[in-house]
């Protein structure tokens, strides 16, 4: 029988030497009508603001599903596991699509019946997640579908009039954050693991809201403490960074995130309006950003000091323009620290293992219609409609009223 299978040649490689050989490709996926969501969120919540618990367990009910129905095809295909596990949102007109892919890998010893595991981690970095230690269970994820909403957001608007942070604005982004860890936290365990791994994050358009969503790998490790038991240890590193701390005796404790939004204000707002118009620094802009930074590292420092860390390691930093004068300001990163028998099997990583495949196959077609969990839209494009989206409303409110004081 001829498999056909998503794997490259390093990844066929380093599963090899784990005692894994490529199985078939496996999907499973859920189709939902957009009318429901949309009917579920166009309530008073939403005005409100904050979480959306309908649309939430809507989303997560579809994403599971899809998710299920790939553990079932491979276990029909007589899969060990599944690796590489996406998970897709395609909009199909009004209906929207949970796509959920991976390819199966086989273990001639193992006994036809063992649980099939999923994971996140393509076969490279598998590799480098169980020389690390770990023993993959289940790709898991938690997301939050919320809105900024017209009750909190109105009270955001009467605040960016003066320069400084929009706390309301914070407050609703913190949240939705930590809501979405505290989910893959709670996935994790009732899979029986203590850590999560490789978490990804994105922030996408959802029917006029947002849906912010982590995935990654539930795992086990040995060495980690009985606290983790119930209270996973999460991380965003990626596993070849994980294998080079786990050789160096530390382990994650908890992925660790900041937020502050800013606004310029009414003085600030024109004054570097004007100042756009000649060359030179605005230095409006440079210390409202600065500010911004500084109080998520600072969000960052204390969640990592309360976790009891050595250190926070793999800080990636954003800046989005949310309109009106407004800035969002991300910082995401791993706290870790040293723990006894954290340590690899192997003392060195084979260069099939960190070597990067590439693309064969240019699409230049449309794409905006597909988001993919695989390498999620941290980036500015989906940040663009995010804020297109979410915030519209609020900037338009936030004009309005600058127009009625300038002018009374």
């Amino acid at each position: 029988m001829t498999i056909i299978s998503g794997l490259s040649g390093n990844e066929v490689y380093c599963l090899h030497r784990q005692g894994l050989t490529p199985g078939d490709l496996v999907i499973g996926n859920s189709v939902i009508s957009l009318g429901l969501i949309g009917s579920i969120g166009a309530g008073l919540k939403t005005l409100a603001g904050g979480e959306v618990r309908g649309v939430t367990t809507v989303i997560h009910d579809g994403r599971k599903r899809a998710i299920d129905r790939l553990h079932e095809e491979a276990r029909h295909a007589g899969g060990y596991g599944v690796t590489g596990v996406s998970s897709e949102l395609i909009f199909h007109g009004t209906n929207i699509e949970f796509l959920a892919v991976g390819s199966c890998v086989r273990h001639g010893g193992e006994p036809a019946h063992t649980p099939v595991f999923s994971s996140a981690c393509d076969g490279q970095a598998l590799y480098c997640l169980q020389d690390a230690g770990f023993t993959p269970k289940h790709f898991v994820f938690g997301n939050v579908a919320y809105s900024v909403g017209l009750g909190g957001g109105f009270v955001g608007v009467l605040r960016s009039l003066a320069r400084g942070e929009v706390v309301e604005f914070s407050d609703v982004f913190n949240r939705t954050r930590h809501l979405a860890l505290e989910r893959i936290r709670e996935e994790a365990k009732q899979v029986g693991a203590n850590a999560v791994t490789g978490i990804r994050t994105a922030i996408l358009p959802l029917a006029g809201m947002q849906e912010m969503v982590m995935t990654g790998t539930a795992s086990t490790h040995p060495a980690l403490p009985p606290s983790a038991q119930s209270m996973p240890v999460t991380s965003d590193l990626t596993h070849e960074e994980m294998w080079n701390l786990a050789n160096q005796g530390y382990m994650p404790v908890q992925l660790v995130l900041g937020v502050s939004v800013y606004s310029l204000g009414i003085i600030g707002g024109l004054s570097a309006f004007f100042k756009s118009f000649a060359r030179g620094e605005i230095k409006e802009l440079t210390s409202l950003i600065y500010e911004a930074r500084e109080r998520a590292l600072l969000r960052i420092g204390e969640d990592a000091r309360d976790a009891g860390a050595d250190e926070v390691l793999g800080i990636k930093t954003y800046v989005y323009n949310l309109g009106g004068g407004i800035i969002e300001f991300l910082a995401i990163g791993t706290a870790v620290r040293k723990v006894e028998g954290a340590r690899t099997l192997n003392e060195q990583l084979p260069p099939q293992a960190i070597i990067r495949d590439q693309d064969t196959f240019i699409n230049a077609a449309d794409t905006t219609t597909a988001y993919s969990l695989a390498r999620p839209a941290n980036a500015r494009g989906s940040v663009g409609l995010f804020a297109g989206m979410g915030f519209a409303l609020i900037a338009l409110a936030i004009f309005l009223v600058k127009l009625f004081v300038i002018f009374h």
